[in-house]
């Protein structure tokens, strides 16, 4: 099963000047038909000229994932088991 972020697919507004410069170059970059610029189409610029930045999210974002799943791993240890019905 192919999983897809819909989020990927939104336009990005440019409503600060970073994203207003960063729309702008993407948008010079990759020429969209209906010049819609895509959180996807500023990723696939970010990979391409600009990798260094996406590995450090990237990273980031899987060390706290997996923080967090050791967390729940051992909080769920600390948890008494609930008793069923007729013990």
């Amino acid at each position: 099963m192919e999983l897809e972020n819909p989020l990927l697919k939104m336009p990005v507004a440019p409503e600060s000047p970073l994203k207003e410069m960063v729309v702008t170059h993407i948008g010079e970059t990759l020429q969209p038909e209906n010049g819609d610029v895509t959180v996807e189409m500023a990723v696939e610029v970010f990979a391409a000229e600009f990798p260094e930045f996406l590995f450090a999210v990237a990273e980031e974002n899987f060390l706290r994932g997996y923080q967090q799943a050791l967390d729940d791993i051992s909080n769920a240890a600390t948890v008494p088991e609930e008793s069923t019905v007729g013990d």
